[in-house]
């Protein structure tokens, strides 16, 4: 007999209207961030939309977790302990920290996850969470299938992961790049994101190997062939990155990985209610993204970079049979469309048009091109498939129902049950007068009660149980409807609301008994949080101490020699390679370090020219 999987689908929400449409779109749950204290500082939002969210989300027995991931100071600790009551207090169903300060405070009885800035890496430190009182984990992006396997079987607690988005190159939680350049601190939700950075790479006698590239910036992740594989690994949530993202890429790729959950199989469940029916074919090739990759998932490194660029290519359309002096003819797979923006590479990097006219494989520029024949093309707009996710229709979400009419002694009344065994019922007084056409008045009896429109329902089947057919106006019908309506509504909400979880201090020993700069400790509660589980050296992080001149900025599962068939394991490293290498950008200088026992690659600050050989 087959297992049973029950499998959330977790959609990034940048602010209410997105949370709105990742649910119409087939989330299970969706993450969003609070007022302050968030990992996307641009991405907070009011306790009021919050809770907005949270009434609209349950309807549908979809969950709404709050990002409250950042680091906390001391001068924050009571603000940050006063907004998670006002998040409880709005319903929602969990807050995902990153702080263990947090877990010395007075807390509501609400659920805690674990952020990925944690770093999440081994089952010792998943265990560990779970003792400590975390109901969720949620995984680093760096592990494979085997390695999520293998922390599953060693712990019980809920196990959540990505499956699409951006990349970070450094371990989420150890990067400490953008602090050191400008003081926005990745870790306080400010990240300037220097590994999008264009790079030049040296060796140790100073010779450029390559020129202003972007050396550290990944393709984005696409794990759709890898669900069943995660689910059978012990993960219950599938994460979808991306609360920076615009509406049409929260929708596209939503639906995208609603679609392949729900074609899994028979065993495989969604844990929210309602069917979702979209109004466009799913595609994340035509909204943002940056190529794909599926890292580490194997366990071995698939293709990660995108040297060429940081920006979006959109989806590879064709190519370029013969440049014009105006115009292109190319052998394209689809159909382009006057405004489309098409982008391809050549001797400058990436470059683009807007296609003023498209015919017969002609294509049209808006403007000059430097084009040669062969050229890739990608198109990174699509105007038709943009106009289609804009519009407020592009999906429908539906909870079935069935309807009971009946008579009762003083009038009518109506009975809804839903899908999930949700009932709600309501009853209007009035007179039974006889109808003249009895066949007329039960078909609008039907008709006016199943005119479900703009409500989150739909009608499956409607039983009359009335023995006497009674004339009944149009508007007393729909009062009646409206009524049953709100009544079920609110029952569902009622039944939805996430079960009180009081957290509860325990003592069980960190993983290790010191810790250093790399766990992150901020302020006061982080330090007798740590006492209490038995560490006894500690380490104050880069974020309390600003100081990152002797601190590994970043430690990465990608590495660059790996990525450019440079390997040190291998015998084919070539000899302007086999040496020291640094990254350069503008006027700062970054020695590689490559622990080819761990497959991992160190990024460390030095003085510009101390370290080369002249």
């Amino acid at each position: 007999m087959e297992d049973n999987y029950y499998l959330e689908l977790l959609a990034p929400a940048k602010n209410l209207e997105f949370g709105k449409a990742a649910i119409n779109h087939g989330a299970d749950a969706v993450y969003v961030g609070a007022p302050r204290f968030g990992a996307r500082s641009a991405a907070g939002n009011s306790i009021a939309d919050i809770a907005q969210l949270v009434d609209y989300a349950h309807v549908f027995n979809a969950k709404v977790f709050v990002t409250v991931n950042t680091l906390l100071f001391d001068d924050e600790l009571e603000d940050a302990r006063k907004m998670i009551y006002e998040l409880y207090e709005a319903g929602a169903d969990a807050i995902i920290i990153q702080d263990m300060g947090i877990l010395e405070m007075d807390l509501p009885p609400i659920q805690i996850h674990a952020s990925t800035q944690m770093h999440n890496i081994s089952p010792e430190k998943v265990l560990f969470l779970e003792k400590a009182g975390f109901q969720r984990v949620t995984l680093p992006r760096e592990l494979s299938v085997n390695e999520i396997m293998d922390i599953s079987k060693n712990t019980t607690v809920e196990l959540e992961c990505f499956i699409h988005g951006a990349l970070c190159v450094c371990y989420s939680g150890q990067c400490y790049m953008s602090l050191s350049i400008n003081g926005r601190s990745g870790n306080r939700g400010e990240c300037s994101q220097p590994c999008r950075s264009k790079y030049d790479l040296l060796n140790e006698k100073g010779d450029v190997l390559v020129h202003d590239k972007h050396l550290l910036s990944l393709r984005d992740f696409n794990a759709s062939q890898y669900l069943k594989l995660l689910a059978a690994a012990g993960v219950s949530s599938f994460k979808i990155e991306g609360r920076l993202k615009d509406l049409s890429y929260v929708k596209n790729v939503t639906a995208y990985y609603r679609q392949l959950i729900d074609n899994l199989g028979d065993n495989y469940h969604k844990t929210s209610s309602g069917t979702t029916i979209f109004s466009f074919a799913p595609d994340p090739e035509r909204t943002f993204n940056r190529g794909f990759t599926t890292y580490m998932l194997d366990g071995y490194r698939s293709q990660m970079a995108s040297y060429l660029t940081q920006k979006s290519l959109g989806k590879k359309i064709g190519k370029v049979l013969v440049p014009y002096t105006d115009a292109i003819k190319a052998e394209l797979s689809e159909e382009l469309h006057n405004g489309d923006g098409v982008c391809f590479f050549n001797n400058e990097g990436l470059d683009g048009f807007l296609v003023n006219r498209f015919q017969n494989n002609i294509i049209t520029p808006n403007k000059p091109v430097n084009i040669k024949k062969g050229t890739i093309l990608y198109r990174n707009n699509d105007m038709e498939f943009e106009r289609k996710l804009q519009r407020d229709d592009s999906a429908e979400r539906k909870i079935a129902v069935n309807m009971e009419f009946a008579l009762s002694d003083c009038g009518f009344g109506l009975k809804i049950t839903d899908e999930d065994g949700c009932t709600a019922t309501a009853a209007v007084t009035l007179e039974h007068t006889p109808a003249n056409n009895a066949e007329k008045v039960r078909f609008q009896i039907r008709q006016q009660l199943s005119k479900l429109g703009q409500t989150p329902f739909k009608l499956v089947e409607f039983v009359d149980n009335s023995t006497e057919t009674y004339f009944i106006p149009a508007s007393v019908l729909n009062e009646l409807r409206r009524m049953c309506v709100e009544n079920l509504l609110d029952v569902r909400r009622n039944k939805f609301k996430s079960e009180d979880i009081q957290f509860e201090k325990t003592d069980v020993p960190y993983i290790i008994g010191e810790v250093d700069y790399r766990t992150n400790i901020t302020n006061k509660l982080a330090v007798n949080f740590y006492h209490r589980h038995h560490v006894t050296e500690l380490e104050a992080g880069p974020d309390s101490t600003r100081d990152c001149s002797d601190i590994v900025l970043m430690t990465t599962k990608y590495c660059l020699r790996y990525e450019m068939g440079q390997c040190l394991k291998s015998k084919n490293v070539d000899e302007e390679y086999k040496g020291r290498l640094f990254l350069e950008n503008n006027d700062k200088r970054y020695e590689l370090k490559f622990d080819c026992a761990k497959c991992q690659m160190n990024v460390i600050n030095v003085s510009r020219g101390s370290l080369l050989q002249k």
